[in-house]
C-alpha cells in the first residue's frame, strides 16, 4: 500500500477504513514498539462538529490539521489521556483519523512496563489513551511527519485488510457534537480482533 497516496485522499472515512491493518511504529527513549492498527475513527472538518477543526478553527493546538497529510496530531483529553491522530487530505484540508486500538507486534515488554501490566492481555492496547501510553507517544510528538524514515513515530505500510473483515459503527464519546454527527458511521474495527475498544457498543 502506498501510504502517501492514501493519506492525501479527500475522503477521511475511506482512509480510516484503509488504515486498519497498517502498522504504527515508535522509537522513543531508545525503545522500539509497534502494533497493527485495529480500530479507527474519521473526523471530517470543517463540517464535522466533533472535530477540533470544526468551522476551520485555527489555533496553536489545531495547527497540525493544516499541515501535509501524514502529520501527527496529539492532544490531551480530559486532562489525562494523550490521544494520537493522523492528519489526512491535501495540505490545508483539516481531516484527521483517531487511532483507537492496536494489536502489539513489537516491544511487548516495553509496552507492559509503560502501563504497567504483568502479562499481555487485550486491554493493554485497546482504547486511544492506552495506545499512546504503550507506544510512548506524548504531546512532544505532535506535528511529526509520520512517513519520514527518521521520525520517532511512523506509519508503515502493510497489506490491506479485506473489506469483509471490517466492522462499521458510529463513533464513540461524541454525543456533545449533536445527534447528526454522533450517528455518523465513521468508526471502523477489524472483525474478530480482541484488540478493540468497546467491542459490542453498537451490537
Amino acid at each position: 500500500m502506498d501510504l502517501h497516496t492514501l493519506l492525501t485522499g479527500l475522503d477521511p472515512v475511506h482512509i480510516a477504513r484503509q488504515l486498519i491493518g497498517q502498522e504504527l511504529y515508535t522509537h522513543i527513549d531508545g525503545r522500539e514498539t509497534a502494533g497493527l492498527i485495529t480500530e479507527t475513527e474519521a473526523y471530517w472538518a470543517p463540517d464535522d462538529r466533533a472535530s477540533h477543526a470544526y468551522g476551520y478553527r485555527r489555533t496553536p493546538r489545531t495547527e497540525p490539521f493544516y499541515q501535509r497529510a501524514g502529520t501527527s496530531y496529539v492532544y490531551l483529553c480530559y486532562g489525562i489521556h494523550e490521544l494520537f491522530n493522523v492528519i489526512t487530505g491535501p495540505e490545508g484540508v483539516p481531516h484527521a483519523i483517531l487511532i483507537r486500538a492496536i494489536e502489539p507486534t513489537q516491544g511487548v515488554h516495553t509496552m507492559l512496563a509503560r502501563r504497567p501490566m504483568e502479562s499481555l492481555k487485550p486491554q493493554l492496547s485497546r482504547g486511544p489513551g492506552v495506545v499512546s501510553r504503550i507506544l510512548g507517544i506524548t504531546r512532544a510528538h505532535n506535528a511529526l511527519d509520520l512517513l519520514h524514515p527518521d521520525s520517532p513515530v511512523q506509519l508503515r505500510a502493510r497489506p490491506p485488510v479485506p473489506s469483509d473483515e471490517l466492522v462499521t459503527t458510529p463513533r464513540i464519546g461524541i454525543a456533545g457534537a449533536g445527534p447528526e454527527w454522533a450517528a455518523k458511521p465513521w468508526r471502523f474495527y477489524r472483525k474478530g480482533s480482541r484488540y478493540v475498544s468497546r467491542l459490542n457498543a453498537f451490537q
